[in-house]
């Protein structure tokens, strides 16, 4: 009895082990190979440039910096105690005038509107001291992620200059400022005692009683005249 089929297929068999030895030690290979690499990668052994790219969140925009914190256990503050200056950062004709007016018939004090020939971005950006920090938060709450910066003045008045991404203020419905409850510090603030304040300054172009800017930004009948209370 011939045994070459036996023969045969013993061999195949081999064969097919060995193939599959080889396979599953290249796999095991692989395996171990990306574990070094990932753990590298993970502890920082080992940089992997792209990587790096692209996938974090874009930097702040130049000159913004983080918020001032409001003071432990600050509370909204009523309307008709806040005191506002109203400043036109955009080249829109008459926007302080139309803003103050809002600010006027939610029960803020407006005391003066002009021009700023310092361009804002964004909504808005609210000035206060520390004094006015809570009135500042306030504010804030008017209006559609305002920058807050905080300068040396001495007293609570706080300025918003209004910027060229100003659409008016956030519907009253939207508010829910209680002044029983204290404001919530904001991610990334800085508390008021860490800051280094820059001298208080009213923005430059514009006084309450000449509200022509150099750039024509506004007309001196829509910004020289001071708000009515």
């Amino acid at each position: 009895m011939s045994t070459d089929p036996d023969r045969a297929r013993t061999l195949r068999r081999r064969h097919m082990h060995e193939r599959q030895a080889v396979i599953f030690g290249v796999l095991l290979a692989g395996l171990a190979v990306s574990g070094l690499v990932a753990a590298a990668v993970y502890t920082g052994t080992l940089s992997v440039p792209f990587l790096a790219r692209g996938f974090s969140s874009p930097p702040p925009e130049a000159g913004v910096t983080a918020p001032p914190c409001p003071p432990e256990g600050a509370a909204p503050v009523p309307y008709a105690q806040v005191t506002v200056n109203v400043y036109n950062g955009a080249k829109v004709v008459g926007l302080a005038a139309q803003t103050a007016t809002a600010l006027t018939a939610r029960g803020f004090v407006v005391a003066t509107t002009a021009n700023s020939s310092e361009a804002v971005t964004g909504s808005a950006r609210i000035t206060f001291g520390a004094a006015g920090a809570a009135a500042g938060y306030t504010l804030a709450a008017q209006l559609d992620k305002p920058v807050l910066v905080l300068d040396a003045r001495a007293d609570a008045t706080v300025d918003i200059t209004v910027g060229s991404g100003y659409t008016g203020l956030v519907s009253a419905d939207m508010i829910t400022l209680d002044p029983a409850v204290p404001f919530a510090a904001p991610a990334g603030c800085v508390p008021i005692s860490q800051i280094n304040l820059p001298p208080a300054t009213a923005p430059a172009g514009g006084t309450a009683t000449d509200g022509a800017s150099p750039d024509g930004a506004d007309t001196p009948a829509a910004e020289g005249t001071p708000a009515a209370g």
